[in-house]
């Protein structure tokens, strides 16, 4: 998770909290994020939560971090504030195809799923924190790039989710620096985005198009509206949860895979996790499952 940064009149980033934030303080403050994200804040990560809650804080004139919880908590103005709030704290630095072994894994799934099966249905894939857009459209890369010579090039669809709506809108606007762009190589960079005049890439109309990002708090999947995945992606979200949380995010998405689906978490996000549907995929470098079903790696 990156830290919010706020701006000082000089020009120099603020990096320095407002003033050291009382044990209630911290205590008030780490269990309305629990309750209302389950992102967990330990005593090691108090810096953090205050620097970012500072930054906001520097925005709207408030020297306090009593007044400001209580301009969090009370009334619709509250909403509004929570979840802008939020973009201070959950917006995560990621890049295309984070964890090369993941995706070499879904590319093997992938292409072994068509050879089997062919095209009965269009493929469902979902990015779970989904952050500014590079994992679910990394998603939609390795599916192009399986259908590329097949009859089928556009039978899939791509899901992003994620509770922060500044990175949502990134997402969307779906636009990234070379930096971003490193590990997939020329031809892919080529093929699947176009230069702006500005220097940055642009993801190409057609590739867009098969993805769509929306709002989701993992704490409401059993509202998600999302069923029958071919593929989920969770990864580097669960690390930010207590343990029993994440096991029962991880039940919850295994609901959402439809038969011989697959699902990738990250490696070292969870110890010990099993479900009676899922059977492990046997890859020492990836943290990753399958649903009980016709197709498997």
């Amino acid at each position: 998770m990156s830290e919010g940064q706020g701006m000082q009149p000089s020009g120099v980033w603020a990096l320095k909290p407002l003033a050291e934030m009382s044990a209630a303080e911290f205590h008030d403050w780490r269990t309305l994020l629990e309750t209302r994200t389950g992102l967990v804040i330990n005593e090691g990560r108090q810096v953090f939560l205050q620097t970012n809650l500072s930054a906001r804080m520097r925005e709207l004139g408030i020297d306090d971090y009593t007044s400001y919880y209580r301009q969090v908590v009370e009334g619709p103005r509250g909403a509004v504030e929570w979840s802008k709030l939020l973009d201070h704290l959950t917006i995560q630095e990621t890049r295309f195809f984070r964890h090369r072994p993941s995706f070499d894994l879904l590319d093997r799934y992938l292409r072994e799923r068509l050879e089997r099966q062919g095209m009965p249905s269009a493929w469902s894939l979902w990015s779970v924190g989904c952050s500014t857009g590079e994992e679910p459209y990394s998603l939609a890369i390795a599916a192009a790039e399986v259908l590329h010579d097949s009859p089928w090039p556009e039978h899939f669809g791509v899901t992003g989710t994620d509770i922060s709506l500044s990175a949502l809108s990134r997402a969307r606007e779906a636009h990234y620096d070379l930096r971003r762009l490193e590990p997939m190589g020329d031809e892919r960079r080529e093929r699947y985005f176009d230069r702006r005049g500005d220097g940055r890439y642009e993801i190409s109309a057609e590739l867009a198009a098969r993805v769509c990002c929306a709002r989701l708090n993992v704490l409401e999947l059993s509202k998600a509206p999302m069923s029958g995945m071919d593929v989920i992606f969770c990864q580097n979200l669960l690390i930010y949860f207590r343990r029993w949380r994440r096991r029962e995010i991880l039940n919850r998405l295994a609901e959402r895979l439809a038969p011989g689906g697959l699902l990738v978490v990250g490696v070292g996000e969870v110890a010990g996790w099993q479900h009676p549907d899922l059977v492990p995929v046997a890859d020492e470098q990836v943290l990753a499952f399958t649903r009980r079903g016709n197709t498997r790696v």
